[in-house]
Formats: C-alpha cells, structure tokens, sequence
C-alpha cells in the first residue's frame, strides 16, 4: 500500500475508516473502482448519517423547547460569567440596555386571555400586567370584580 504517494494516502484514509486492510499484501492498484467504490460509500454514508442525526436531533428539541432554552441560557450565562472579560461585559453593543422584541398584538391577545380562562395569568409585576392588559384591551378579570360579578347574578336571580 505505501509503494507510491497516492495510495499511500488512500491507505491513511482507510486507518481512519477503521479498515486495517492497508497492511495486507492485497493492492488497489488493479482494483481502482474498488477504491473508488470504499471512499464514495464511506463518504456517503457519513453525510447520511450526519443529517440523520441532525434530524433526530431537531425532533428531540422540538419535543422539549423549554428544557433545550433553559439549558441554552444556562450555558450563555455561564459563558458571560466565566470567559468573558469585564470589558466586553460593558460593550453596548453585545449587552444593550432594552431589547426590543416583536410580538403579534393578535395573538398575544389570543394567549393571554386562554392564560386568564386557566387560571395560569399570574405575575410579581402588577403594574405591568395592568398596562399590558390596557394596552391589548382586555378587561382586567381579578378575584374582586368576579365576586361582585357573581354577587349581581346572584341577586338578580
């Protein structure tokens, strides 16, 4: 296999496929498409193989988005606490003040009010709550108002 530069390489090429053949006294110099067959297969197969696992790996996250963004924050918070110097923790431009971030009016609207109907609207900013509900026009619905809701029904009944 090592008799001239070229299949020398192609002997390297097939140590690092896991094929131990190379040291055989078997040539591929009288079997060139053999050769070409082992290196397209093996080629092929690991560009396959490649975007199968992609593809799984696109399933399992899809699966479970917020275990896979809370690891994600995890792992940038620990990047910007442990390998990042201090001056690049006060650049503007990687750390801005406020991010601006789009969100339908519509189905936000649509979302929150499915949030309300389950009980799961509950939040430790009050005042934000209030105004974003004001902003998407959406009656405010807390335990007070219900009582006095079902107080009238009850009395017109």
């Amino acid at each position: 296999m090592f008799t001239n530069f070229k299949m020398a390489l192609f002997a390297v090429y097939l140590f690092l496929t896991g094929d131990s053949r190379a040291l055989s006294n078997w040539t591929y110099n009288d079997n060139s498409t053999l050769a070409i067959l082992v290196v397209l297969f093996s080629l092929l197969i690991v560009v396959y193989l490649m975007n199968l696992f992609i593809r799984l790996l696109n399933i399992a996250i899809e699966k479970d988005k917020v275990s896979y963004l809370i690891q994600k924050a995890e792992i940038i918070a620990e990047i910007e606490l442990f390998y990042l110097l201090p001056h690049q923790r006060r650049w503007y431009a990687w750390f801005p003040e406020v991010i601006h971030y789009y969100a339908s009016v519509d189905k936000t609207r649509e979302k929150i009010k499915e949030m309300i109907s389950k009980g799961e609207w509950k939040t430790e900013f009050p005042e934000l709550k209030q105004n974003l509900l004001n902003e998407l026009a959406i009656q405010s619905v807390d335990e007070n108002s219900l009582q006095q809701l079902l107080k009238e029904i009850q009395s017109k009944l």
